[in-house]
C-alpha cells in the first residue's frame, strides 16, 4: 500500500491508473477506522483494481471546536488496518495541503440540509460537500463508497453528484453494528465504560419506533415516545429524533404507501455526540 501526503502525489498516481484503464474506488474517511470503514474498503477491493482511502479530519465540517480537538486521530493504526483490507493507496494530507487558502465557495442544499444534522450543526454540510468535492476531483474515482450511518450525508453527496455532474457511481453500505446493536462510530472510542454500557439504548429506541411505524402509530406519537425514552436515561441528552421521508428527509406527518420512512436520532451520551438511523 502506498501512502501519499500531497495532492501532487495522489494526482500522479490517479493519472497513471486512469491511463492504464484501471478502475478506481474511493473511500473518504476521517480516520479512527472501524469495521464499518473496512467493510467499504473490502467492497471496493472486490470491484476495483485501485482502492484509495483518505484519512483526513476535515476542520470545515466541525461547528464545535472541542469536537474537532477531541476527534480521535490514529494514523498508524489506520494505516495498519487498511492494507490487509485491500487498500492500495492511502491519502493522509495536512489541513494546509487540502486548504492552501480559505474557500470562498459556499454550498446550499436547501431543504435537505435545513433538518436534523444541518439544523443542529450550521455549516456542517458545506464543509462536507467542499472536502468531498475536492477528494472527487483529486482521486477521480469510478466508484465512491459511503456508509448508511450518516444517512443525511449520503443524501447530500447524492445531490452533489447530481448537481455537479460528477462521473462516478455512489455505493452505500448498511450500518455496521456492535453485537449489542450500537452503530460503529469513531466517536465510540471516547465513551467511558459506564457510558458504553448504556449506549445500545439509542438503537433500542430506534427499533421500538420502527415497530410502532409498522403498526401505524402516528409519526408525532412515535417521535414523542422516542424522545421520552431517551430522556429517561440520565446519561443521555437527546438532541433530535425525526420521523422523515427517506428521499426528501422532510418530517412525515402521515404515512404514504410505498414511501420509505427513515428514523434519525442524535443524542449526547456523557458529552459524546452519537447519531443513528433506521429505514422502515
Amino acid at each position: 500500500m502506498l501512502i501519499f501526503t500531497t495532492t501532487a502525489e495522489l494526482r500522479a498516481y490517479v493519472q497513471a491508473a486512469r491511463r492504464a484503464g484501471r478502475r478506481i474506488g474511493l473511500i473518504p474517511t476521517m480516520g479512527a477506522l472501524h469495521e464499518g470503514h473496512l467493510q467499504l474498503v473490502r467492497a471496493a477491493a472486490q470491484a476495483c483494481e485501485e482502492v484509495i482511502a483518505s484519512v483526513f479530519v476535515n476542520p470545515t465540517q466541525f461547528n464545535n471546536p472541542d469536537d474537532l480537538r477531541l476527534y480521535p486521530r490514529l494514523p498508524e493504526q489506520d494505516a495498519a488496518a487498511l492494507a490487509p483490507a485491500g487498500c492500495t493507496a492511502l491519502f493522509m494530507p495536512t489541513v494546509a495541503e487540502v486548504y492552501p487558502q480559505p474557500t470562498v465557495l459556499r454550498f446550499d442544499f436547501g431543504p435537505l440540509e435545513r433538518v436534523m444534522e444541518g439544523a443542529h450543526r450550521p455549516g456542517h454540510f458545506n464543509g462536507v460537500a467542499t472536502v468531498v468535492s475536492k477528494l472527487f476531483h483529486l482521486a477521480q474515482p469510478h466508484v465512491a463508497y459511503f456508509g448508511q450511518k450518516d444517512f443525511q450525508q449520503v443524501a447530500i453527496v447524492r445531490q452533489l453528484l447530481a448537481d455537479l455532474s460528477f462521473d462516478l457511481e455512489l455505493v452505500v453500505y448498511p450500518t455496521v453494528r456492535e453485537t449489542d446493536g450500537l452503530a460503529m462510530s469513531s466517536r465510540n472510542a471516547r465513551l467511558t465504560p459506564e457510558a458504553r454500557a448504556v449506549a445500545p439504548l439509542l438503537y433500542n429506541v430506534l427499533q421500538r419506533a420502527a415497530e410502532q411505524i409498522k403498526s401505524g402509530v402516528a409519526p408525532a406519537a412515535v417521535q414523542q415516545q422516542a424522545l421520552a425514552a431517551l430522556a429517561a436515561e440520565p446519561a443521555f441528552t437527546p438532541e433530535y429524533f425525526e420521523v422523515a421521508d427517506a428521499q426528501t428527509l422532510q418530517p412525515v406527518v402521515s404515512y404514504e404507501a410505498g414511501r420509505p420512512v427513515v428514523l434519525c436520532v442524535a443524542a449526547f451520551l456523557a458529552g459524546v455526540r452519537l447519531i443513528d438511523n433506521v429505514v422502515v
